[in-house]
């Protein structure tokens, strides 16, 4: 066994989680450095895989220390506990997925003792297998396996603070303020590429919280910001839901499982626990950053593992399993309606027919209606569009219509706030709360001519639509104005100082047949909600004649603005008494655009599924037609 060091120049701090696959190679490169004294403390932070026993021969070398956590504890905490234990003057960092070169430690300590004054010395890396630059890599942060810095007190900022990809944020702009940072001008070191790197898992589109929540098994609610989206607080959020005890069972309650992925508006399922029915979750895999997956951060839903699911689901032995929602979760849903013949099971679909056309999960689609005990459609047009693909379906079972994605009735707050275009100056104000779909920036022109003000929230949002804005913007220089994303507790607040809101603009071409209809006629766009709750009366093309789910529904409540050209929405916004009723409309209606609402159809639903169920048990195993 080699010895360890009584005083170690450096310690190399090494935090790790599910990279056994790597970990070997940057052990190796550590135990290869042309300075050898060193120490290295590597924390397992709750790996699932078997690091524990790919690490077991390094620790032979005295100088390689092991703590493995319990659970996932995020990377602050994880650098923290490997700080408490350090023992050298210099600090370095080798992520468990990185390669040093030979003479990387012995580079930046040449370049710490060069510079008394600096606090950090960083070197040049190689990334993305045959990129290199000297420092910074274009577009981020200080990697850590660049760095090497002069221990003090200051500690890393852990995932009870915030969660985040910004380095800076984290760390080192509190370290840059005790001095100079100096670079080596050497490449001695590899950031390696791939796609379970942290900070890919957290980025949106291909990452985001659920992604990340779902990969380092988070169990509670995050505070989560990286560099490229909204800031999102779930603490705070879901602080009082967390809070309340949970509701007793009802005597005839039912045991839920909801399987696949919540969406938008994941907590609108605590409506059914607050009626006394026991919730249970049971995820998708490798969610995208709007799939809501488990552990939910607003509790009162009991998390199945994923990796014992089968044996889990033969004890508890749920009433129903209400499987949803959108075109990734498919296959697992798919493959959860086969392994669960005895359990009555609802398709619940809310996205993405073509998409799975696209992606090759059709056929699984078409089984997940075909042999599920019922089904819920988004929209009527959605059901019956699937009854051109499935003759007779809706007829030949229990079927339901609920829009996926209705809020949790606690969030539509009851005060409004006065019109911004009650300031007399004659201009008028409207909103679109996420993607400007529909919306070509000749349009905004052609607003700001009306003397009609847009309004875009979503900042994340922004980032994709660079272009969109800087032609916008040339077109509408006072007319269009950027808000950050606004989250449903500040619905009612912030968007009812608008005279109304935009759904997606878009012309239907589908002629009234229903076989011509694509997902624009078909969907119900989840902003929908979010303009009902500050009571919006809600801007869409007059598509007469077509079949279009948005505008069979706001006729029938009275809530949309349908205009033919947008010198004719003018009028429209203009007429004042008009819109004030219209305002008025949209606020009587607004419950209904809530699942709290429709929990007590839902519910019922869910007992003609189990009773059909039982009266069909005959039918024997579900199986698969595709």
């Amino acid at each position: 066994m080699i010895p360890s060091p009584t005083d170690p120049q450096v310690t190399v701090l090494m935090p790790t989680y599910g990279q056994s696959g790597f970990i070997r190679r940057a052990l190796d490169s550590l135990l290869a450095q042309s300075m050898q004294d060193w120490e290295a403390i590597l924390i397992d932070d709750g790996s699932p895989d078997d690091t524990a026993a790919i690490v077991a021969p390094f620790l032979l070398d005295a100088r390689v220390r092991y703590r493995r956590l319990p659970h996932n504890t995020g990377l602050g905490n994880a650098l923290n506990c490997a700080l408490d234990l350090a023992r050298a003057p210099l600090i370095a960092c080798l992520p468990s997925d990185d390669v040093f070169y030979r003479d990387h430690l012995a580079s930046l300590c040449a370049a710490l003792h060069a510079h008394p004054g600096a606090v950090l010395a960083y070197a040049g890396v190689r990334h993305h297998y045959n990129r290199e630059a000297d420092g910074l890599i274009a577009g981020g942060a200080l990697q850590l396996v660049q760095c090497m810095y002069r221990r003090s007190e200051l500690r890393w900022t852990d995932r009870d603070e915030l969660e985040s990809d910004d380095l800076e944020r984290l760390f080192w702009s509190r370290l840059r303020a005790q001095g100079a940072f100096t670079g080596t001008g050497r490449v001695t070191c590899d950031w390696t590429s791939h796609p379970a790197q942290r900070h890919k898992l957290m980025q949106e589109p291909a990452g985001g919280i659920n992604p990340f929540r779902q990969h380092y098994r988070v169990r509670e609610p995050l505070r989560f910001h990286t560099t490229v989206g909204n800031a999102i607080d779930e603490v705070a959020q879901y602080r009082a839901m967390r809070a309340r005890p949970p509701t007793p069972p009802a005597d005839d309650g039912l045991t839920i499982l909801l399987a696949g992925e919540l969406a938008y508006n994941a907590d609108r399922v605590l409506a059914l626990e607050e009626q006394g029915h026991t919730l249970h979750g049971l995820w998708m895999r490798a969610p995208y950053w709007y799939n809501t997956v488990g552990p939910l951060p607003f509790g009162h839903v009991r998390e199945v593992r994923l990796s014992r699911w089968r044996e889990a689901l033969a004890q508890l032995r749920p009433h129903i399993i209400h499987a949803q929602l959108n075109w990734q979760a498919v296959p697992f849903c798919h493959e959860l309606m086969l392994a669960t013949p005895g359990v009555p099971f609802v398709w619940h679909f809310k996205e993405g027919p073509f998409i799975c056309l696209e992606k090759g999960s059709w056929p699984q689609l078409i089984d997940l209606f075909e042999l599920a005990d019922g089904c819920i459609f988004s929209s009527p047009e959605m059901r019956d569009w699937f009854d051109t693909v499935l003759p007779g379906l809706s007829t030949s079972k229990p079927c339901h219509v609920l829009d996926g994605d209705l809020p949790k009735a606690s969030w539509f707050g009851d005060v409004r706030t006065p019109l911004l275009s009650a300031a007399g100056d004659g201009e008028l104000h409207t909103v679109v709360p996420g993607r400007p779909i529909g919306l070509h920036p000749h349009t905004v022109g052609e607003l700001a001519a009306q003397g009609i003000h847009l309004h875009f929230y979503g900042d994340f949002t922004h980032g994709q639509w660079r272009q969109w804005i800087a032609d916008a913007r040339r077109l509408a220089p006072r007319h269009l104005h950027l808000h950050a994303n606004v989250d449903q507790s500040r619905w009612v607040d912030e968007f009812s100082r608008y005279d109304a809101g935009w759904l997606h603009a878009f012309a239907s071409t589908n002629q009234g047949e229903l076989r011509r209809a694509n997902w624009d006629d078909l969907n119900y766009p989840a902003r929908m909600a979010t303009l009902a709750a500050a009571g919006l009366p809600m801007i869409q093309r007059r598509n007469e004649g077509a079949i279009v789910a948005t505008q069979s529904l706001s006729r029938t409540l009275g809530t949309g603005l349908f205009y033919d050209s947008i010198a004719h929405l003018g009028a429209l916004l203009r007429d004042r008494p008009h819109m004030d009723a219209l305002r008025e409309q949209v606020w009587s209606q607004r419950a209904l655009f809530t699942f709290d609402a429709h929990v007590p159809e839902l519910v019922a639903f869910f007992r003609q599924v189990i009773a059909a169920a039982g009266s069909n048990r005959s039918r024997g195993e579900r199986t698969a037609t595709g």
